[in-house]
């Protein structure tokens, strides 16, 4: 079946409602100690953790979503479950992330979130849902219909001095990292900025969203040969945001972002690229092409 703008107007509140009480469910045990496993992820540690909460956060948020799939027949994908392929089969599916961020949650520092999208069989987000537990903050988008932070709608924020570039913390063993540093600074200036700063921190949906608060920023992830580099999970929703606020969101390659892939689900192959702009984004694109070739 096909939704229309009121269907996903609903879809949209049935998302807040589960990213909501999912991140209160976080909230409550972010100063507790929580059981820590290892799973199947990525190259990275980030990846390749998982706690009771992760589990217990998704098992509240398919409360609230599974009778959607039944009333619009959707399909469902989340980050602590196997992927059943109804994704590529079903015109819509719940992309859920019920933790993003889990190793900052074992640290104890801020920069996890609760993460859910909704993405079509063609890979475009129509719904986008990003809730801060620490901060109580609230990302929310609807295809044509606008991005919000809490109950204000995005508009362009007063430039900083500093152009700010996120990424996370696993860059600093990128070959790139070294080569990258003053690169950053020479964009920044020629861009017409102070300087620049780099920020090694938290996780994929919060990183995306402070590229859209605390303008001018980009974060980004290059390509890497191991598996990893975030999953369609970790970007689904703030995809969404982007577009909605009119900001440049594709791959490192300037290609938009295949968030319903036919193989595998990790993006290392083509790594990530959220800008506040699209001179930044533009600038970023042409900086990987050369190191490459470099």
């Amino acid at each position: 079946m096909r939704l229309s703008t009121e269907d996903l107007y609903l879809l949209g509140q049935c998302a807040i409602s589960a990213a909501v009480q999912a991140g209160q469910l976080i909230a409550r045990h972010s100063h507790t100690a929580v059981a820590v496993d290892t799973k199947d992820g990525g190259s990275s540690l980030a990846a390749q953790v998982v706690t009771e909460v992760d589990r217990r956060s998704q098992d509240l948020i398919l409360q609230t979503l599974l009778p959607t799939c039944a009333l619009f027949d959707l399909a469902w994908l989340s980050e602590e479950s196997l992927d059943d392929g109804a994704r590529l089969q079903k015109e819509y599916f719940w992309c859920i992330d019920p933790l993003d961020g889990t190793l900052p949650f074992i640290e104890g520092v801020p920069g996890y979130s609760v993460s859910i999208a909704l993405v079509s069989r063609t890979g475009q987000a129509l719904i986008g849902v990003v809730y801060d537990p620490l901060t109580q903050t609230l990302y929310r988008a609807l295809k044509d219909q606008g991005a919000w932070q809490n109950q204000q709608a995005f508009k362009p924020a007063t430039p900083m001095q500093t152009l700010t570039f996120i990424t996370d913390k696993s860059f600093v063993q990128d070959p790139l990292y070294r080569a990258i540093q003053p690169e950053l600074q020479r964009i920044a200036v020629e861009l017409g900025y102070a300087g620049a700063g780099l920020r090694l921190q938290g996780g994929a949906a919060l990183n995306a969203c402070q590229a859209l608060t605390e303008t001018p920023a980009c974060y980004f992830k290059f390509p890497k040969s191991d598996k990893g580099g975030g999953s369609v999970w970790d970007y689904a929703a703030t995809a969404c945001l982007f577009q909605e606020a009119g900001a440049p969101v594709s791959d490192i390659y300037g290609e938009a972002l295949a968030l319903n892939p036919q193989g595998s689900l990790f993006m290392n192959h083509c790594g990530v690229l959220y800008a506040s702009d699209q001179a930044i984004a533009d600038n970023m694109i042409r900086l990987y092409r050369q190191l490459r070739q470099g």
